[in-house]
Order: structure tokens, then C-alpha cells, then sequence
């Protein structure tokens, strides 16, 4: 590329914030005070992301009874929750390859109750009034590259013989830059149902304010410091009280679980994105985005990008970074080498953009498990539960985590807990230095295979042979 395009492309991050946009709102709600009080309750939730705040919900609404907390180490929603794409998808299973190649004996069931979910979470704005800018508008998978077109093709071919392609549509090139215009895009799939675009911090604020209404008590600036049996049920400790609760719901997905059992089956993958400023008609005409779907690309080290309420564009994705031992810090947040090749990403995509400028730019660590899917459990003689793992696709897949929270936490077997998907654990990581050779071995070797028409190395093949899908 020339150098004064890539001078020319930086410059467009000269006024970038780097903050996430979705938190940088004057209207985002002041926080609950800190527990400076000993409580008891029935349920405790520890966690003030999706995942806690959909069981917290859920927990009342099944039982306007039951006197539920939920405790939030900092702010309700300010990690994932407050940081990612706004994709809502219906997949529980991080995608239909992932899901297929993972569990072909539930895979239709697995993408029933996907669909249900996603269905749940619409209803669920409209109960309670979720200012969220909840749109149905589904997403395209589009190929960059000709080998992808030709993957894509087959690839709904097969689905549509397995009875899995329903409201999927192959969209060729001349129909994918029909719905948006990028001189890259090569061919699509758009699933016109099983993803909404929403504003995810709105979502997390939404929620905290339906649980308050609905009577839990809320505490934020609270952290979980330890878990300890206590009588018949467990006792919490954070920095100025204590909590002594019948039952406990963990939703802290990327910090350390409170059960340390759980720790070494997760570890954290920073993820970074850029937003523009709001488009004008005509650049909004250029491109030609008029259904507002979400987009991914089919490469390994994929781009997923959106417009959002005030038609700006959300670019994110490529790069997923691991930081060595595993550890979660806010100095992570940023990278500018990072933004600077997004932003070239970007202008390639959308060359008729230039001039085009970001206002915010940001990262935050996703929970990944070598699954990419959430996995689940109980501790404590199933006195405590716990779900992580969402691997990126949380949005709408938390909600059904948190289902199955309540659902071992009651006892009784349900279609959710009798899921091999629910049952059943994945590979935990091994220890450091092992764990940082393997990902960035991983890494490499998905990169290779993007410049290399899609070949995956005897790495690749051989983690795919172990179960540990490294293809996402």
C-alpha cells in the first residue's frame, strides 16, 4: 500500500476517544451504592454483566417471591457487557459449524432453543420497555476472498440437505453488494432472523433498571471477594459486609471464578473496535447499507462491523490478543498498533469512505474455552452454579446461559440441563508456558491459512482432530 494511504488512514484516528462508545452516553445511569451491610438472601448474584443480570431477572420472574441481590464488582455493564458489537445472535453454540461439528446429534434441538431465546430477549425488550435500539435486521457472512464465496456456497448447500438453512439465503456477488457495497465482498449467506443489532451498554442498563423494578437489590461497587460454605447454604464476603445466601449464581465469566476449579477452563482474548462518526446521506448512499444488517467476513482472523441508531459504523475484530499468564488489566483496553490496522482494514472495505474519521476507539477481554461455547456446572452440593465461556457471542446466548443457572440451581431436570452441551465440559488450558505457545502457535497458523487459500497446517488439523475447533 502506498504510504499515503496508510498516513492518510491514521490520520482518521487522530480524534479517537479511547473509550468504548456504547459507555462514553450522558444519560447512562448513576450506580447503585456499594453493600457496606451484612444481607441474607435467597439467590445471589454475583456478576452485573448480561449473564447476572438476565438470572437476577429471570430468578423474579419465575418467582416474584424469591429475594434475590446482585452484586457488580464496579458498574453494571462496564466489561463485555458494555463493550462489544451489539450482534444478538440466536446461535448458542458460537455459530452452526461450531455447533455441528460439536454436538450432530442436538444440533436441531440446540438451534430451537437458539431460536426461542433470541425470541425470549425480543419480547423481553418490548416487556419491559428495554431502551436498547433492538433491531431484527439478521447478518451477513460475506467472502472476501474467491476460495470463501465457493466455502459459503457448499456450505448452505449442506445445511440446506441437513434441514438447517431455514431463512438463510446465498447471496452471489452482484446480490450481497445489492445490500451493501464494498468492491471486497465476493459473495454472502444472510440470515434474515437469527440476529438483532442492538446498543449493548443500553441493553446491560436496561436490564438493571427491569431487575430493580421488579424488586432486586442491586449493589454495585461491590466485589465478590470469597465463597465459603456457611450453615446450610454460602456466605460472600466483599469489602464492607457480607452475604449469607440459600444459593449462588456466578456470572464473572472472564474475572476468576470464585470456584477455582473453574479458572483453568477459561482464559481471556483481547478484542478491539473502532467507531466512525455519524455518516452523512451521502456517504450512508454510497455504501448502499439500507436493511442495517450486521456483517462478519469468513476469514479465520475475521472483521464484524454494523451501523448503529445514529449511523455510525462499528469496525471490530482481526486481531485477538492473549496476554502471557492469562491476566486481565486495563492497561489492555488500548492498543493503537492495533487501531492503526483496523483503521486500514477499514478504508479497503469502503474505499468510497475516505475522509471518513473515528470518534472512539476501545478493547476488552472476551472469556474464550477451547469450545467457544459456554460451558456450565455446579459447586457446593449444587448450591452454587455457574456459566462462562460465551466466547464473543454472549449478547444473546447470557439469557440462555442464565436459564440454565436456575435450572441446576432447582434440581430438576429440564430440556436445558439434559444437554450434552450442558452436561459435559471442555478441554481446560493447560498451564503457562504452554498455554501462550499453543494460542500464539494457533494464531499464526490461522493467519498462514487466510494468505494461503483456506489450507489449514498439520496444527490446525491436529487441534481440529482433538475436538478444539480452532476455525472460528
Amino acid at each position: 500500500m502506498a504510504p499515503s494511504a496508510m498516513n492518510q488512514w491514521i490520520r482518521s484516528l487522530s480524534d479517537a476517544q479511547p473509550v468504548p462508545y456504547w459507555l462514553d452516553d450522558p444519560g447512562r445511569p448513576r450506580p447503585e451504592p456499594a453493600l457496606t451491610t451484612s444481607e441474607t438472601c435467597d439467590l445471589l448474584v454475583v456478576g452485573g454483566g448480561y449473564s447476572g443480570l438476565w438470572t437476577a431477572l429471570i430468578a423474579k420472574e419465575r418467582d416474584p417471591q424469591r429475594d434475590v441481590m446482585l452484586v457488580e464488582g464496579r458498574e453494571v455493564g462496564w466489561a463485555a457487557s458494555g463493550r462489544n458489537g451489539g450482534f444478538c445472535a440466536a446461535s448458542l453454540t458460537h455459530g452452526l459449524p461450531n455447533g455441528l461439528a460439536r454436538w450432530p446429534d442436538e444440533i436441531h434441538k440446540l438451534q430451537e432453543l437458539g431460536d426461542r431465546n433470541l425470541d425470549a430477549i425480543e419480547a423481553a425488550v418490548a416487556r419491559h420497555s428495554l431502551d436498547c435500539d433492538f433491531e431484527r435486521t439478521g447478518e451477513i457472512d460475506v467472502a472476501t476472498e474467491p476460495y470463501q464465496a465457493q466455502e459459503l456456497r457448499e456450505w448452505h448447500e449442506e445445511t440446506a440437505r441437513r434441514g438447517l438453512a431455514e431463512g438463510v439465503e446465498f447471496l452471489d456477488a452482484d446480490a450481497v453488494r445489492e445490500q451493501v457495497d464494498s468492491p471486497t465482498f465476493q459473495a454472502g449467506l444472510w440470515d434474515r432472523r437469527g440476529v438483532a443489532m442492538l446498543h449493548p451498554a443500553k441493553l446491560a442498563w436496561g436490564l438493571k433498571r427491569a431487575c430493580v423494578e421488579l424488586g432486586v437489590r442491586v449493589y454495585e461497587h461491590t466485589p465478590a471477594l470469597t465463597l465459603k460454605p456457611y450453615g446450610p447454604g454460602m456466605a460472600v464476603r466483599t469489602p464492607y459486609g457480607r452475604i449469607r445466601a440459600r444459593q449462588v449464581a456466578l456470572g464473572t465469566n472472564i474475572f476468576p471464578n470464585l470456584v477455582r476449579r473453574v479458572r483453568s477452563y477459561t482464559v481471556p482474548v483481547y478484542d478491539y473496535a473502532l467507531m466512525t462518526e455519524p455518516l452523512t446521506a451521502g456517504q450512508l448512499d454510497s455504501i448502499g447499507w439500507k436493511n442495517r444488517q450486521g456483517l462478519g467476513d469468513s476469514a479465520n482472523q475475521f472483521h464484524y462491523f454494523r451501523l448503529s441508531a445514529d449511523n455510525r459504523i462499528l469496525w471490530g475484530g482481526y486481531d485477538a490478543v492473549y496476554p502471557y499468564g492469562g491476566r486481565v488489566r486495563a492497561e489492555y483496553d488500548d492498543r493503537p498498533e492495533t487501531y492503526a490496522k483496523l483503521a486500514g482494514h477499514f478504508f479497503t472495505c469502503f474505499p468510497q469512505l475516505e475522509g471518513v474519521r473515528f470518534s472512539h476507539a476501545w478493547g476488552g477481554a472476551i472469556d474464550t474455552c477451547s469450545r467457544f461455547s459456554a460451558f456450565f456446572g455446579t459447586a457446593h452440593q449444587s448450591k452454587v452454579a455457574y456459566a462462562a465461556g460465551y466466547t464473543g457471542l454472549g449478547v444473546g446466548a447470557t439469557r440462555f446461559g442464565a436459564e440454565v443457572m436456575l435450572d441446576l440451581l432447582s434440581g430438576e431436570r429440564t430440556e436445558r440441563t439434559e444437554l450434552e452441551m450442558v452436561r459435559k465440559k471442555p478441554l481446560p488450558f493447560p498451564p503457562e508456558p504452554f498455554a501462550w505457545t499453543g494460542i500464539a502457535l494457533t494464531k499464526w497458523s490461522l493467519a498462514r491459512a487466510d494468505a494461503q487459500g483456506g489450507r489449514r497446517n498439520l496444527w490446525l488439523r491436529t487441534m481440529d482432530r482433538l475436538g478444539l475447533g480452532f476455525d472460528s
